[in-house]
């Protein structure tokens, strides 16, 4: 349904390639440059998504047993049964229906109508949104490589496949279509759900921003309810998100208390311009230096200078 992994991955290239050779500081560049490199690194992170879901499912041996693991876990945690909830509406067709559509489609283009809105509209929130979309991909990509059965793979606890049922399913076989079937833990379909709720309830003003979690009530429904996943691979995600903006914002704290000295000016007392190599700007006579910098005294030699004053 979706395009394949290598094309997005060639796109990327071209992408990054073209934001960095065109001009930054012509019209069209500072426009299209930007866009360029952030289309990049979303195609990027696409193409690592389908990958890491087709080499998962060249070591599926105990993804059925660690996905009975789940069900234990989740029982003793006293979680709602995903086959109760899909009991619910099994007998309903155009309910099941539109669960299996909003499973199959939903999740990407509201990434990337969300990364659009920011990039044109909130500019300012853009980057902490997309380090996080990176971090929490990342990191359930990682955990992804283990691979764990979803409950339609255990029809013997009465799960049904309602896409395959339905002839909506985005997996014609095992290990192929989107994304591989046994990469069930963590849902990256929740986590996109979830951020992308996020995004809009930080960087919106509106007061109908809080339909948008509307997305991920039904992401979360949708994906019980089709037996794609179980409810520890969505708490899972959500976790993983949690991490990743603490993560970003420590970062970004940490970075924005790193204090960069500028490069030093050597100055004459009189003004005479003589900038360091690489630096083109006259200090007047008698301002003050930050720091302990070089000064011209009055024969041309190099003195240091400190809380504004020449000292030999």
């Amino acid at each position: 349904m979706w395009v394949p992994w290598p094309y997005t991955m060639v796109a990327a290239v071209v992408l990054a390639t073209a934001g960095w050779l065109v001009r930054p500081r012509s019209r069209w560049g500072t426009a299209l440059r930007p866009f360029a490199l952030e289309a990049a690194l979303v195609c990027s992170l696409y193409s690592l998504w389908c990958i890491a879901g087709k080499l998962s499912v060249r070591h599926a041996e105990g993804a059925v047993d660690r996905a009975v693991w789940i069900v234990d876990a989740q029982a003793w945690l006293h979680l709602p049964s995903e086959l109760g909830w899909q009991q619910a509406i099994i007998d309903h067709p155009a309910i099941v229906q539109f669960a299996n559509l909003y499973y199959a489609i939903a999740h990407v283009p509201a990434v990337i109508i969300v990364l659009l809105w920011l990039f044109v509209r909130h500019r300012d929130d853009y980057p902490a949104i997309r380090n996080v979309l990176a971090l929490l991909t990342g990191a359930c990509l990682v955990i992804q490589l283990i691979a764990v059965a979803p409950p339609r793979f255990l029809p013997e606890l009465g799960f049904v496949d309602t896409a395959h049922q339905f002839g909506q399913s985005v997996y014609p076989q095992v290990g192929t279509g989107v994304n591989n079937q046994m990469s069930a833990m963590p849902s990256l379909h929740v986590g996109w759900a979830v951020l992308v709720a996020f995004a809009a309830v930080v960087a919106s003003r509106s007061r109908w921003r809080w339909l948008v979690l509307a997305h991920p009530a039904l992401t979360c429904w949708a994906v019980v309810v089709t037996a794609n996943h179980w409810w520890l691979d969505g708490i899972v995600a959500v976790a993983i998100l949690a991490a990743a903006v603490a993560i970003e914002s420590r970062a970004r704290q940490a970075l924005a208390g790193v204090r960069w000295r500028p490069p030093a000016v050597l100055v004459s007392p009189l003004g005479a311009r003589r900038p360091s190599p690489g630096v083109d700007s006259v200090v007047p006579a008698g301002r003050v230096i930050d720091g302990d910098d070089e000064a011209l005294d009055g024969l041309g030699q190099p003195v240091l200078v400190q809380g504004g004053e020449a000292q030999p």
